[in-house]
C-alpha cells in the first residue's frame, strides 16, 4: 500500500455518512460506505516551476518562507481553466515583473512531501526585475555555472540544462 495515506474524512462530504479506506491499485482512498458515490482519491495539485532565463542567465529566487540560503526556480500554482504554459507566463510576471516569451515544457515531476505534481517550463524573459511580496531576494546564474540540486524543481533544471546543453 502507498505511504500516503488519504485525507482524514471521517463523514462523507456530501451525504454525511461515515467513510471508510479502500485500497484501490496501492493507494488509500476515502469512500462513503452509504455508497452514494463519493470518493477521495487526494489527487496532486498541479504546480508550474519555471526556469526564466534572461540575457544574463538563469533567476533563481527565495522566497519568504523558506529558510535563508535556499533559491529555486519560481513556481506557482495553476488556476482553475488556465493552461499550465498559461501558468509559466503569468508566475514570471506576478513574481518577477519580467516579460516571458517562448515558452517550453521541460517535463513533469512528483514532489512527494506536499503532494504535487510539478509541470516544468522555461521561457525566455526580459525587463526590470521586480519582486513581489513572496519573495525576498533573487540571484542571476550564468548558464555555464548553473547547477541542479535535488528534487523535483532540481530535476526540471537537470532536463532543461541537458537539453540545452545538447
Amino acid at each position: 500500500m502507498s505511504q500516503y495515506k488519504s485525507a482524514e474524512y471521517l463523514f462523507c462530504p456530501h451525504c454525511g455518512s461515515k467513510t471508510r479506506d479502500r485500497d484501490v491499485e496501492g493507494h488509500v482512498i476515502k469512500e462513503c460506505v452509504f455508497e452514494c458515490g463519493f470518493a477521495f482519491f487526494n489527487n496532486p495539485t498541479p504546480v508550474v516551476a519555471v526556469v526564466v532565463e534572461t540575457p544574463e542567465g538563469v533567476v533563481l529566487a527565495h522566497n519568504v518562507a523558506w529558510p535563508k540560503g535556499m533559491r529555486s526556480i519560481i513556481t506557482g500554482f495553476v488556476d482553475p481553466y488556465e493552461l499550465p504554459v498559461e501558468t509559466a507566463i503569468r508566475e514570471t510576471k506576478e513574481e518577477l515583473d519580467l516579460d516571458a516569451y517562448e515558452p517550453e515544457y521541460i517535463g513533469h515531476y512528483m514532489f512527494h512531501q506536499k503532494n504535487q505534481l510539478i509541470i516544468g517550463y522555461s521561457v525566455k524573459a526580459e525587463g526590470k526585475i521586480t519582486l513581489n511580496h513572496e519573495l525576498d531576494e533573487y540571484k542571476v546564474i550564468p548558464l555555464d555555472k548553473l547547477k541542479s540540486w535535488p528534487g523535483a524543481t532540481g530535476q526540471a533544471v537537470a532536463d532543461w540544462l541537458a537539453k540545452k546543453r545538447g
